[in-house]
């Protein structure tokens, strides 16, 4: 196995355990980590961990805490992989590429740079000055990709915006006005699903008052997102989101509200359902999706199919 692959091979893992950490990290990024060590003509892994919870220590520190006392002298001659830049800033734990030079390892393996400016490539050099072998970029793009709420939050000073409708057919959200159940049982339950993953959730004044929805998360389990209604006299307000440490929204209309996101590209991401066995006479159009949206995923669940968008 090349060095190449053996890398991007543990760097896998890494991603693995980061997702663990998806519901309570949070306002940090998901990071994982493994520690691997030379034996005979392979490899093992001898220590593995993630950032369980924002505050307490980070996926370099619980991989380090996760080697047994008689590996500990392999560290010498060993690679650790993160998936993300090492932290070389006191915050609420110390910085790990402190921890990672005391612990005398041979080779650190990156994912991808830590664009929050506390970091910005401060981690990597310092290992490197600390005569240790650094490589970064392996499976950058899913590193990055994992990570894009935090990355967008703290590069546009703005929340991660999802886009997010349910539509007809025939291309509608409604039946002439009315509520219209387009989701299924499970679709639904995806729906709750991406509620407790993000941080709040909007809708203009008309679907709030037209629908009354809970927008809460019912069907799955985790935190109700931060409830948001705009109108005329109460804008959307990005500064104050961000301020708040807002680092992702979902906007579920109605279809003015949607309209005025995508006009303004104020938009990361666009989620349309659609239930193909479902057409209605007349209602409310869906929006039309933006030229420089191309598709990232396509799900299909029965008649509904979840087309996601992301910017070209």
């Amino acid at each position: 196995m090349s060095n190449r692959t053996e890398d991007e091979k543990y760097m896998r893992r890494c991603l693995q355990l980061a997702k663990q950490g998806r519901q309570n990290a949070k306002p940090n990024p998901m990071v994982g980590a493994v520690i691997v060590a030379p034996q005979a003509q392979t490899t093992r892994i001898i220590g593995e961990g993630y950032h369980v919870r924002c505050g307490e220590g980070h996926a370099e520190v619980n991989a380090f805490a996760s080697v047994r006392q008689e590996d500990e002298p392999l560290l010498t001659e060993a690679t650790i992989y993160v998936s993300l830049e090492p932290c070389s800033h006191y915050g609420k734990t110390p910085p790990c590429a402190d921890l990672i030079i005391k612990k005398g390892v041979r080779r650190v393996v990156v994912g991808c740079i830590d664009e929050f400016a506390e970091v910005q490539g401060r981690g990597i050099r310092k290992l490197r000055e600390a005569g240790i072998e650094v490589e970064v970029g392996v499976l950058e793009e899913e590193c990055r990709e994992l990570n894009r709420r935090f990355f967008t939050f703290h590069r546009e000073h703005r929340p991660y915006i999802i886009l997010k409708w349910a539509q007809t057919a025939n291309g509608l959200i409604d039946d002439h006005g009315k509520p219209l159940a387009i989701s299924t049982d499970f679709t639904r339950m995806l729906n709750h699903k991406l509620r407790a993953e993000e941080d709040a959730i909007l809708v203009g004044r008309v679907t709030n008052e037209r629908e009354h929805p809970q927008l809460t998360v019912r069907d799955w389990w985790g935190s109700n997102p931060k409830r948001l209604v705009v109108d005329r006299n109460h804008p959307l307000n990005l500064n104050s989101l961000h301020a708040h440490g807002v680092q992702s929204l979902i906007v579920e209309g109605g279809a003015k509200t949607l309209k005025k996101f995508i006009d303004d590209g104020l938009w990361d991401e666009i989620r349309v359902e659609t239930n193909h066995q479902l057409t209605v006479a007349d209602g409310t159009r869906a929006p039309l999706i933006p030229g420089n949206a191309i598709v990232s995923r396509r799900e299909q669940y029965g008649s509904n199919v979840i087309i996601t968008y992301r910017r070209a």
